[in-house]
């Protein structure tokens, strides 16, 4: 594993603030399974950031919270495995959450199913910056939350599905992390993926009273008809449009 900068350091620091502080929030009456890959992925997740969260950092991409068989598995933000290993050059030991739902099992990297949203954004990444670092000098790829949140049928359940009391409780941490992130790696730009991570960098930046830009670019989920249309093609576009390439 790398050693870690001292914006790596605050960066994990950070991480692990954070982890504690979800693991606080009673879930029970909202949705029945919550797994934290903050805690049972922690290894790939520390190594993630000791590698990748640097001062050189223009442009923080925001996404809304794991996906099952990408950061769930891997703890690395829409970590389509097959791309944290051979791009990210990220392989760890995962444990698994206890308990766990018997129709999601956590496989970490021997996992074979593919995250198509992360198998889309870190292919796009790839594509135009075929070396990891480069990407990396100046752009951050994060996620608003670290949990991914399931119905007693294993179907995901997205942050903003949440009950108002407890979403309320879970973004008092969530926008504490992500504001202190923001003054570590000192971006110039927040780019949400998806209007959900927009909207929460815009009310954290109004909020900590920072001074940085935001744009989107459309989420890549296969749930959105949209991102199944030459997704890659669309947030090129948008980026380019947004003067960040």
């Amino acid at each position: 594993m790398p050693a870690a900068s001292a914006t790596s350091k605050k960066v994990i620091g950070l991480a692990k603030t954070l982890s504690k502080a979800v693991e606080q929030i009673d879930f029970s009456g909202a949705v029945p399974w919550v797994y934290n890959p903050l805690n049972y992925a922690w290894s790939a997740h520390e190594e993630y950031l000791k590698k990748y969260a640097r001062k050189s950092c223009r442009f923080l991409m925001l996404g809304m919270n794991p996906g099952p068989w990408g950061m769930a598995q891997c703890g690395v933000p829409f970590g389509e495995i097959a791309f944290v290993k051979e791009y990210l050059g990220i392989n760890a030991k995962v444990a698994k959450p206890d308990p766990e739902h018997p129709k999601r099992p956590i496989e970490g990297f021997d996992c074979a199913r593919s995250e198509v949203s992360g198998r889309r954004l870190w292919g796009l990444m790839h594509e135009k910056y075929p070396e990891a670092n480069d990407f990396f000098y100046e752009h951050f790829v994060a996620n608003y939350c670290p949990l991914i949140f399931m119905e007693a049928s294993a179907r995901n359940v997205t942050p903003d599905k949440l009950p108002a009391a407890v979403r309320c409780e879970l973004e008092l941490h969530c926008d504490a992390h992500l504001a202190g992130l923001i003054e570590a790696v000192q971006p110039e730009f927040l780019i949400g993926v998806g209007a959900f991570a927009e909207n929460c960098g815009k009310r954290v930046i109004e909020k900590a009273g920072l001074e940085l830009q935001v744009g989107r670019i459309l989420h890549p989920s296969p749930a959105s008809p949209a991102a199944n249309k030459d997704w890659a093609g669309t947030a090129t576009k948008q980026l380019e449009q947004l003067g960040i390439w």
